[in-house]
């Protein structure tokens, strides 16, 4: 069977050496199992998330993302523009719908990019990983290479704020999506009610305002424990760094005594495809994912 291709950015976090570079190690079994092939697009740029909404005004902000659409419109033609991060497909989703809209800002994009020599005609569509995953392959698809069911784990689905934007995963509830719950079940894991899934992380606020992030951080952990959950999962490499990072800071702010595993999905699926935990980026945690490791074996 031909294998389904898209074009793959994959930002700056997800380099090697990055802060989410375990997810990009952990995608590999999880898309070869499923029949995904990912092309990675020459050349592309930081879609400027974290630096974006600054001082620099709209039309910089559209260039730098436009430019990333035009490499794949050159070089992967026909092809979706797949992104792993949220922050990253937030940015480039709004470039390609903004521009659709508004002629005037397409063609002051296209003066920017010429530049470079690129020409962005707006034929790409920008999209998430997860979205690749639930409405191309589907639900029972990721289901069939389960070898090592994750059996007896129990999982808190934190699917944070971005990945539930209005224009996310097709009939999800912005309140309560389910979408994440499904993936923890397919791979033989128990999805714990959870009423933090939703709660932004406080990315944002990590370095201007650390005592209210650290106290959102605070609330999506212990809220885990509460409900019996073992890890954490998250579709986010923004969310699982912060939650994961922050809750030595938090112990010896409060004498709490957080330890929660933050893993991504992709990582609870190559395990139960049968992967190693080096090829699930395990070896990757500052908080060992003890039970998805002896689960790898």
């Amino acid at each position: 069977m031909a294998k389904k291709e898209y074009a793959y950015y994959p930002g700056c976090s997800s380099q090697k050496g990055s802060s989410g570079s375990n997810f990009m190690t952990s995608i590999g079994v999880m898309i070869e199992k499923l029949g995904i092939q990912l092309n990675e697009i020459p050349d592309w740029n930081c879609c400027g998330a974290s630096i974006g909404y600054g001082e620099g005004g709209e039309l910089p902000r559209l260039a730098i993302n436009a430019r990333n659409l035009a490499l794949a419109e050159k070089h992967l033609p026909g092809k979706d523009m797949v992104s792993g991060c949220p922050a990253c497909w937030l940015s480039s989703r709004e470039t390609a719908e903004r521009l659709h809209e508004f002629p005037h800002l397409m063609a002051e994009t296209n003066e920017a990019l010429k530049e470079a020599g690129l020409t962005l005609k707006g034929s790409v569509k920008a999209r998430h990983m997860v979205e690749v995953l639930i409405e191309d392959i589907g639900f029972d698809a990721m289901k069939a290479p389960v070898v090592k069911p994750l059996n007896g784990l129990k999982i808190a689905g934190y699917v944070g704020c971005q990945t539930n934007r209005p224009f996310g995963i097709a009939g999800e509830s912005f309140e309560n999506p389910k979408y994440l719950d499904r993936m923890i079940e397919i791979v033989g894991a128990e999805a714990v009610k959870y009423d933090q899934k939703v709660t932004c992380c406080g990315g944002a606020l990590a370095f201007s305002e650390p005592e209210k992030a650290q106290n959102q951080i605070r609330q999506i952990v212990e809220s885990a424990y509460d409900h019996g959950a073992e890890l954490i999962v998250t579709p986010c490499q923004l969310c699982q760094a912060n939650v994961e990072i922050y809750q030595s800071e938090i112990n010896k702010k409060h004498g709490t005594k957080l330890k929660m595993p933050v893993v991504y999905y992709s990582q609870l699926m190559t395990i139960a495809y049968g992967g190693s935990a080096k090829e699930a980026g395990l070896n990757g945690q500052l908080i060992r994912a003890e039970k998805l490791e002896g689960i790898a074996g």
